[in-house]
């Protein structure tokens, strides 16, 4: 009869399962930031107008964060930040020309303000491949703005004959935005437990407006001053750090004969 094969000295050990876990998040950087508009709250204020320029610019300003997300593999995460984004002081100046019981005339506002928020997203991301422990990534993001602007002054002149300098200012003044984000980034992969990222994030936050305007005579005018579509270009660097270690795979056990 014939004799029966040997079994073998080891079964093959079954391919890893596909990881995923919770992380946690931390991210420094800094934005670059900008506002399409900024008009007083009375829109008939610039109903005598015939023609409007506006200069404005935002510094730089630092941003921080922490958060917390979970990978579901090796393609698919998701997590949600905060970020507080320190003061960024602003610098405008309108430029303008109108009417006055039919006189023409031209003349000039120079504002200055600085300006603050508090940013939560829920974020999720796509990871498009691993070479040499780096990651490609790209992702969106979807949340809330709490945009503050304070410190909020205005100056102006005119070239009428009656006209005399103008001053006004305003107390800081608070607002909620819808807010939405798009990501893209490096990941490297320093360890199976940390990560370091690298990334570039354009954020709308809405629009900011200052408290009520007063002269300075102390006058209120039952206005304010809003800052509209503001964007920012973020840089930052992150870390994540896994705290769920991908599972441990014994060697397979040898049987010498």
């Amino acid at each position: 009869m014939p004799i029966a094969a040997p079994p073998p000295m080891y079964a093959p050990p079954a391919p890893p399962a596909d990881f995923g876990g919770w992380y946690l998040r931390g991210d420094v950087g800094f934005s670059n930031q900008k506002t399409s508009d900024l008009h007083y709250g009375r829109e008939s204020a610039y109903s005598q107008l015939t023609s409007f320029n506006q200069q404005s610019s935002f510094d730089t300003a630092g941003i921080f964060g922490l958060g917390a997300g979970y990978r579901f593999n090796n393609w698919f995460r998701a997590d949600v930040t905060g970020q507080y984004r320190g003061n960024s002081n602003f610098k405008g100046t309108d430029r303008f020309t109108g009417t006055a019981g039919g006189v023409p005339y031209s003349g000039i506002d120079n504002y200055s303000a600085s300006k603050s928020e508090w940013l939560v997203l829920a974020n999720a991301y796509v990871d498009l491949g691993t070479w040499w422990c780096i990651t490609p990534f790209i992702g969106a993001g979807v949340g809330g703005a709490r945009v503050s602007i304070s410190n909020f002054t205005d100056t102006g002149i005119n070239d009428l004959a009656f006209s005399t300098a103008s001053f006004s200012s305003a107390p800081a003044g608070s607002k909620w935005n819808l807010a939405w984000a798009a990501h893209a980034g490096l990941a490297y992969k320093v360890n199976p437990n940390l990560v370091l990222e690298l990334a570039y994030s354009y954020v709308d936050m809405g629009e900011g407006q200052t408290g009520v305007l007063s002269t300075y005579t102390g006058a209120t005018t039952g206005n304010v001053f809003k800052f509209k579509d503001i964007t920012s270009h973020d840089l930052k660097l992150g870390v994540r750090w896994n705290l769920d270690s991908p599972p441990a795979y014994m060697p397979p056990l040898v049987t010498k004969g």
